[in-house]
């Protein structure tokens, strides 16, 4: 005998509640999954452009896989254990994420493949499956809920609003708070055993395989432990980095260094007795670059720095010069956090600003530096709004009279497209613009350059060292601009047209962009 109507319609709305709620949260880990990505990969294979398009697209490929999939399980008649089991897959394959990556992270980085497929080929074999699992439960409980209520139009409006909401939530607790305070690997697993929770309430006709998919939940995790999947490779992590310290010493380094790894790139290296040794050589070329020019001024002068990082070059200036005023612009201050900690940094002898270069210079009067130093180039992860002519523009009326601006980029040699543009872009600012190499690469490959631009007379061809490491280089402008692609075919950079991932390409699609 059935209840009386009032009860059937409570049940109903209650189902529909749990419905709408599971949509949510399934929608939000989703998001929490993706933005996890980004960071669960850069150790491996760096942030570019193309790392965060190859998680998109195949976070995107899943969902639809799943959704199509989930479409038709619904119309042959899945119901609420179907969507218990889906959950659990979705579960299971979030969890194995971790034990993925110990396996095809070694495997992408020892073949010869460009920056761009080992993206691609981490992202499939991480996240295609668990977001082709997570596809599954919007339109099977959408079906559902329909079931409910007969208004069409109301219940598929209401889903598709909570999975929105649901995403946004994911988007920003993910990127905001969950991965600096938990680290990446605690937040997939949280989001794991999320889903397993999320099927309780669905699985009333399923525990068994609920049970089941809690012991190999369990499995997978208990394997990916002596693998060192749950090993977190860093020592923090921020909005944006994954920030390492290693104890440096032999290998050209003395005892007493250490080294600065942002993601999978070494970033700079302090060491501890003496501030002013700097061992990167092109580091060490712009200081050497900037002494030069400024002469006598240089021990009174006035420093602005885009990009702290291991904070190396900032340190040596202060260390040599005391009395100079150098101020800073490092956009993550955990980064600043840990130099101060590890690397010997004493953050009083600065003056630091923990926002973006160009928004810094916005602020400060003009003519307020002598020298402004850009260290902001991360592997080919490129700062766009920092190479454009508005931004050139704006370092010009920050620098005093006879100022210099330096900077480093990442390119290929012989033909650095990216370099040649920017070269192109300074030179309608400054009258002497050139470009720097430590030596010249014996074939084709990646190469870190500097650019130093000027009002004055040319620099010598080759500059040799005046402190620190015996080291000379190599005034190479003139060879570079007439290598390759031809100047007039390359465009000047402007806020409104920047192509920095096609003019760098070959660093992205090809082995040559491989350390």
């Amino acid at each position: 005998m059935n209840g009386p109507p009032g009860d059937a319609s409570t049940a109903a709305r209650r189902r529909q509640i749990v419905y709408g709620a599971v949509v949510f949260f399934s929608s939000a880990i989703v998001m929490v999954l993706e933005i996890a990505a980004g960071r669960l990969i850069a150790p491996y294979v760096g942030v570019s452009l193309y790392s965060w398009t190859s998680i998109i697209g195949v976070v995107l490929a899943g969902l639809s896989l799943g959704n199509w999939a989930g479409g038709r399980w619904a119309d042959a008649g899945a119901g609420a254990r179907e969507v218990a089991l889906a959950l659990a897959a979705a579960a299971l394959a979030t969890l194995a994420i971790i034990l993925l990556l110990t396996v095809f992270a070694p495997l992408v980085q020892s073949r010869p493949l460009g920056l761009m497929s080992a993206s691609m080929l981490l992202a499939l074999a991480l996240f295609f499956l668990p977001a082709a699992c997570l596809g599954l439960i919007a339109p099977m409980l959408t079906t559902l809920a329909l079931r409910l209520d007969p208004r069409s139009g109301h219940v598929v409006g209401r889903m598709h609003a909570l999975a929105a909401l649901g995403s946004i939530l994911g988007t920003f607790a993910t990127g905001f708070v969950l991965i600096q305070f938990f680290g990446t690997r605690s937040v997939i697993v949280a989001a794991g055993v999320g889903l397993l929770l999320l099927a309780v309430p669905l699985s009333r006709s399923a525990r068994g395989a609920m049970a089941g998919a809690a012991v190999l939940a369990a499995l997978v995790l208990t394997a990916a432990v002596p693998r060192q999947g749950m090993s977190d490779p860093c020592d923090a992590e921020s909005q944006y980095f994954c920030i390492r310290v290693i104890e440096s010493g032999g290998e050209g380094t003395p005892e007493g260094s250490r080294t600065l790894v942002l993601d999978h790139l070494v970033h700079g290296i302090s060491y501890g007795p003496d501030g002013r040794l700097l061992f990167a050589p092109y580091s060490h070329l712009m200081d050497e670059l900037v002494r030069r020019h400024l002469g006598d001024r240089a021990d009174s002068a006035r420093y602005f720095f885009a990009g702290g990082g291991a904070f190396s070059q900032p340190r040596a200036v202060k260390t040599s010069y005391p009395a100079a005023r150098v101020d800073v612009a490092e956009l993550d201050p955990a980064v600043t956090r840990m130099a101060d900690r590890r690397l010997f940094l004493d953050p009083q002898t600065l003056q630091i600003d923990h926002t973006d270069a160009r928004i810094a210079l916005q602020r400060s009067a003009e003519g307020s530096y002598d020298a402004i130093i850009g260290d902001v180039f991360h592997d080919v992860a490129v700062p766009y709004h920092l190479t454009t002519r508005e931004y050139v523009a704006l370092i010009e009326s920050r620098l005093a009279p006879d100022g210099i601006y330096v900077l480093n980029v990442v390119d290929v040699f012989p033909d650095p497209r990216l370099v040649k543009s920017i070269v192109k872009t300074l030179s309608e600012s400054f009258a002497q613009v050139d470009i720097w190499l430590h030596r010249i690469p014996a074939q084709r490959s990646r190469a870190t350059f500097v650019i130093s631009a000027f009002d004055g007379p040319s620099p010598p061809e080759v500059l040799e060292s005046s402190y620190g490491l015996a080291r000379s280089w190599l005034r190479v402008t003139g060879p570079v601009l007439e290598t390759g692609t031809p100047m007039e075919a390359l465009p000047v950079l402007t806020d409104n047209f920047v192509p920095v991932e096609r003019l760098v390409s070959p660093l992205l699609l090809e082995t040559v962009g491989n350390w």
